[in-house]
C-alpha cells in the first residue's frame, strides 16, 4: 500500500477521537441520538481544525443503521456501502475549483434522487466562501426548501464572505484553535504509534509550528521525523523549520533590549551569513520578545508558554532584566519592520536598521523611546551611578552677588505722583518735574506721631493749556493708576484728542469702544481720572467719529493744520 501522510493516517474516524471542539460533537452526538437533524450546516474556523473530518463523520454518523455514541459502527450494511468511492450518498464538493453557476444547478438536480445506501443524501461544500455570487443564487433555493433526504454541511474558513441570506438558513458552529497542550499529546501519541523516539523540547517546538492546527503540525511532524533516522531532537526541528536557534535569538534579544548595538548588530549578521531568511528571523524575533512580555507579566507564564524548563529560564531572565515600557517599544519597531518587509526589494538592509533602532534608543526620538530612556537615567541614578560630565565643556562659576540692604520704610511716608514711574504713553506728552523727597529725620529717643500730610488737590497746570498731548498723556497716567480694567486702559490709549476752545474732547471711531466708554462705571472712572489732572466733568466730552477713509482727504486735512491761514487749491 501507497504511503499515507501523517494527517491522512490519523484522522479521525469517529467524534471521540476528535482534539477538542467538544462545544461541537456535543451538539451532533445529541442530534444523532434523537434524531433531529438539521437540513444545513455550516462550519467555520480556521484551518485544521477538524471541519471536514468532522462532517465526513457526521454524514456516515447519519446513515449508520446502529451509531455508537454518535459515531458510525463501520460494520452495518449502509457503513460498508458508503465505504465505497463509487457511492453517492456523501458527496464532497470543492468549491474552489466548482464555483460556477453551472455546477450549483448540476447539483440541484442531483438532489431531488433519493439516497441509494443510506438515509440522506449527505452534501460537504468546502470553501463554501469560494462561490461565485451567481452559485450563491442559485444555491439559495435548494438550501432553503431541500428535499426531507438531502443535508448540506458548508465549511469555510471565511465566513464573512458568505452572504446572510445563506448564513441565516444554516445552523452555524465554529471551530477553536487547538491549545498547545493537547497538540503536544496528539503529537505524542502519533510519535509513539509510529515508533519514533523524540525530545520534548522538538515535541513542543512542533506543536508550536502548528499554531492551532493539528493538520499543520503533523504535516511538519512528517518531515521532522523523515528528516533524521534516530531520536527527533529540538536542533533537527530547528533545522527543518529553518528557524534561529532559540538560545542565538534569545541572545540578540537581549543584546538588543540591553541597548548593546554592536553585540546585536554582529550576532545578526552572523545569522544572516548563515543564509537565515530574514522574514523568519524577524518571526523568531518577535516571537521571543512576546514571550518575554507574557512571562512578564504573567504569574502563570510557564503554563501559557507551554516551554521546556530550560528554554523559559533564559526567556524570564531576559524579561527580570528588561522594563516593560522598553520591551514593549522594541517589539513595536520589530512588528512594523512585519509589515514593510512585504514591500521592500532590501529585506536584510531594512531588518538591520530595525536592530540598531531598537539597541540604540539614544536615537529614538518617539514618545515610547524617550520613556525609556528617562527610566533608565532614574534606574542608573537610584543605582548610585554617578552622571560624568562632557569632556571639553567648559566650566563657568557663578559667584554670589551681595545683597543689597534696603533703607527702613516710613509708615507715615505716602508717596506723591512723581515717584510712579510713567509708562510708554500712546502720544508724546509732557512730564511733569518729580518733587523733591522729603527724608525723614530719625529720632534716637522718642518718635512724635505725625499726622498724614493731605494731599494737595491737583490743579490744571498752565502748562497743560491748549496742549491737548500732554492732557491727554496727564489722563492715561491718571487712569492707569485708577482703573483695575485692562480693557478700559486699552481702549482709553486708542483714542484720538483736540481741544474746542476750553472743552477737552476726547474722539473714538468705533461703536463698540464708544458703548464701552459710556458705560456708568467705567464713565465714573474716567472722571475721576480728569479729576485728577483738573478737569471737571464739564471739562470734557466723549464723542463718536465717523471713521476717514479717504486717505486724500486725512492728507489734506494734515496740510491746512500745518501752514495755519494758507489757502490751499487743489486741483
Amino acid at each position: 500500500m501507497a504511503y499515507l501522510a501523517l494527517y491522512r493516517m490519523f484522522r479521525p474516524t469517529t467524534l471521540d477521537d476528535v482534539v477538542r471542539q467538544e462545544h461541537i460533537v456535543t451538539v451532533l452526538k445529541n442530534q444523532i441520538a434523537t434524531g433531529r437533524i438539521g437540513h444545513a450546516y455550516l462550519f467555520c474556523g480556521p484551518r485544521g481544525t477538524g471541519k471536514t473530518s468532522i462532517a465526513k463523520i457526521f454524514a456516515a454518523a447519519i446513515n449508520c443503521e446502529t451509531p455508537k455514541d454518535g459515531s458510525p459502527c463501520g460494520k452495518c450494511e449502509a457503513c460498508k456501502a458508503l465505504k465505497d468511492p463509487s457511492n453517492l450518498d456523501i458527496t464532497e464538493i470543492d468549491a474552489a475549483s466548482n464555483n460556477g453557476v453551472d455546477e450549483m444547478r448540476d447539483l440541484r438536480e442531483k438532489v431531488q434522487y433519493p439516497p441509494v445506501a443510506g438515509k440522506y443524501k449527505v452534501y460537504i461544500i468546502d470553501e463554501v466562501h469560494m462561490l461565485s455570487p451567481g452559485a450563491f443564487n442559485a444555491l439559495l433555493k435548494t438550501l432553503e426548501e431541500p428535499p426531507a433526504h438531502a443535508v448540506f454541511v458548508l465549511a469555510t474558513t471565511e465566513s464573512q464572505k458568505i452572504p446572510a441570506t445563506i448564513l441565516s438558513r444554516c445552523m452555524r458552529f465554529d471551530f477553536k484553535l487547538i491549545p498547545q497542550s493537547d497538540l503536544e499529546a496528539r503529537l505524542r501519541y502519533v510519535l509513539d504509534t509510529v515508533g519514533k523516539t523524540y525530545d520534548e523540547e522538538a515535541v513542543a517546538a512542533i506543536a508550536r509550528a502548528g499554531a492551532g492546527s493539528v493538520r499543520d503540525m503533523l504535516s511538519v511532524a512528517d518531515t521532522c521525523v523523515s528528516y533524521t533516522k534516530g531520536k527527533l531532537t529540538y536542533a533537527d526541528v530547528t533545522t527543518v523549520l529553518g528557524n534561529v536557534d532559540f538560545s542565538a535569538v534569545a541572545k540578540l534579544c537581549a543584546a538588543v533590549l540591553a541597548a548593546d548595538a554592536g553585540t546585536a548588530f554582529e550576532r545578526t549578521e552572523t545569522f544572516l551569513s548563515a543564509g537565515k531568511s530574514v522574514g523568519m528571523l524577524l518571526k523568531d524575533v518577535l516571537n521571543y520578545l512576546n514571550a518575554c512580555a507574557v512571562a512578564k507579566t504573567c504569574r502563570d507564564g510557564k503554563t501559557i508558554l507551554a516551554l521546556p524548563d530550560g528554554l523559559y529560564k533564559e526567556v524570564e531572565k531576559t524579561a527580570r532584566e528588561t522594563d516593560g515600557h522598553r520591551l514593549l517599544r522594541v517589539t513595536e519597531i520589530f512588528a512594523g519592520v512585519e509589515m514593510d518587509l512585504k514591500y521592500s526589494a532590501s529585506p536584510r538592509v531594512l531588518f538591520e536598521t530595525a536592530v540598531l533602532k531598537a539597541a540604540m534608543p539614544q536615537a529614538d526620538y518617539d514618545i515610547e523611546g524617550l520613556i525609556a530612556r528617562i527610566n533608565e537615567l532614574e534606574k542608573r541614578l537610584d543605582g548610585g551611578v554617578v552622571l560624568q560630565k562632557d569632556v571639553g565643556r567648559v566650566e563657568t562659576k557663578t559667584e554670589a552677588l551681595p545683597i543689597k540692604e534696603e533703607p527702613p520704610i516710613d509708615e507715615g511716608y505716602i508717596p506723591s505722583d512723581g515717584d510712579v514711574p510713567p509708562e510708554e504713553p500712546a502720544y508724546g506728552y509732557y512730564d511733569e518735574p518729580k518733587k523733591a523727597e522729603e527724608k525723614p529725620v530719625p529720632v534716637q529717643e522718642k518718635v512724635e506721631e505725625k499726622p498724614p500730610i493731605a494731599a494737595a488737590k491737583p490743579v490744571l497746570r498752565a502748562d497743560f493749556k491748549g496742549n491737548a498731548k500732554a492732557t491727554f498723556g496727564a489722563f492715561l497716567r491718571s487712569i492707569r493708576k485708577i482703573a483695575k480694567s485692562g480693557v478700559l486702559i486699552t481702549i482709553c490709549m486708542d483714542l484720538d484728542c483736540e481741544y474746542e476752545g476750553d472743552l477737552f474732547v476726547l474722539y473714538t471711531t468705533g461703536d463698540t469702544p464708544y458703548r464701552a466708554l459710556m458705560r456708568e462705571e467705567h464713565r465714573a472712572l474716567i472722571e475721576q481720572a480728569f479729576a485728577a489732572v483738573g478737569i471737571e466733568a464739564g471739562g470734557f466730552e466723549i464723542r463718536l467719529r465717523a471713521k476717514k477713509t479717504d486717505e486724500f482727504n486725512k492728507r489734506l486735512s494734515e496740510l491746512k493744520e500745518t501752514f495755519g491761514g494758507v489757502k490751499i487749491d487743489v486741483k
